[in-house]
């Protein structure tokens, strides 16, 4: 019978969770250690599948079991999970002979997965087992059996799946990313799989997306006086003008920086000319570059927060303000 809520020892609370972190450390670089050419056979299987990758398991293996085809589906192999359970009442019919199953139990000897052996067999389709026992049913029917098995749990009580979760779940990053490497997935790839998160918002969006262009874009010709750049800095509201030559490419910028800067030397503000008073070579990128390697450009010394976008040819093509990128949520 547990024990009414009391006041928590901190000291031994430490103690337990230093304990726990360290047993289930240490099952995993025994795991690590233990690693054979059956790894390999796996990662083979997994990467040479002409179907889809099931994973399965029940209980804690379960979750586990979810969190791999998961990773596995992010990372460039097609994966969904199978509760064993209902793979019994027709779930079965998912699995093909082109097909990979993965099947996650620390016994080995889970009911709801041995009686699925003989069918997946029968469909021809190959299996993985990762169990914490080499002479369990699935390890010895298995066409890869990969060894998760741990010397203890980190539960005080020796009960709790804790350090055997923890070692089967390391294992099946490992085999997941050891395929993504042999499958020559790249962070391109990965940000296609995940273009809601903010990796994937970094990795696909580019500067052509975020640049502001046409009548938005603040510019001036090298003619043109101070009142003007002032006017147009104003009306377009990005802090800055850029000053361009007859053919469009950007010869400068004038930021209200360079209009402190200079306000005091002058006199007649209305016809002094910009170029005499713009930065010349600014900071620039090219529209197809990523959006968010303007953000390096930005910060370099001294930092700005405007950055022109040209072609090779130096053309101007837009300009990217910092707004415009947390606009993007690229920052």
């Amino acid at each position: 019978m547990a024990k009414s809520p009391g006041n928590v020892d901190g000291a031994r609370a430490l103690r337990l969770a230093r304990d726990v972190l360290g047993t289930e450390a240490r099952a995993i670089d025994a795991l690590a250690a233990r690693l054979s050419d059956a790894f390999v056979d796996a990662v083979t299987l997994l990467l040479r599948c002409n179907g889809r990758v099931v994973v399965s398991g029940i209980g804690k293996s379960g979750h586990v079991a979810r969190k791999l085809a998961a990773t596995l589906a992010s990372t460039g192999t097609p994966a969904f999970f199978v509760h064993p359970a209902e793979a019994s009442h027709g779930d079965l019919g998912m699995i093909t002979a082109d097909d990979v199953v993965v099947m996650l139990s620390n016994s080995g000897e889970t009911d709801e997965l041995t009686l699925l052996l003989p069918h997946i067999k029968r469909q021809g389709a190959k299996i993985v087992s990762i169990t914490g026992n080499e002479q369990s049913s699935l390890a010895q029917n298995a066409d890869v059996h990969l060894d998760a098995a741990v010397s203890a749990e980190a539960c005080p009580l020796g009960l709790a799946p804790t350090a055997s979760t923890s070692a089967a779940l390391a294992l099946g990053d490992a085999l997941a990313l050891a395929v993504l490497d042999a499958r020559g997935f790249s962070a391109d790839d990965f940000a296609r799989s995940h273009p809601g998160g903010t990796l994937g918002r970094r990795l696909l969006i580019r500067v052509a997306d975020v640049m502001r262009t046409g009548n938005a874009l603040p510019s001036v010709g090298l003619d043109a006086t101070l009142a003007e750049a002032v006017v147009e800095m104003t009306g377009k509201g990005m802090g800055m003008t850029v000053v361009v030559d007859a053919a469009g490419r950007a010869a400068g910028i004038f930021t209200d920086g360079d209009l402190r800067r200079s306000i005091t030397a002058i006199e007649h503000a209305t016809t002094l000319p910009i170029a005499g008073l713009m930065s010349r070579s600014p900071r620039s990128i090219g529209a197809d570059r990523m959006a968010i390697e303007c953000v390096e450009k930005m910060e370099m010394p001294p930092r700005v927060t405007n950055l022109l976008v040209t072609d090779e040819d130096g053309m101007l093509v837009g300009a990217v303000h910092m707004h415009d990128l947390l606009a993007a949520r690229v920052l």
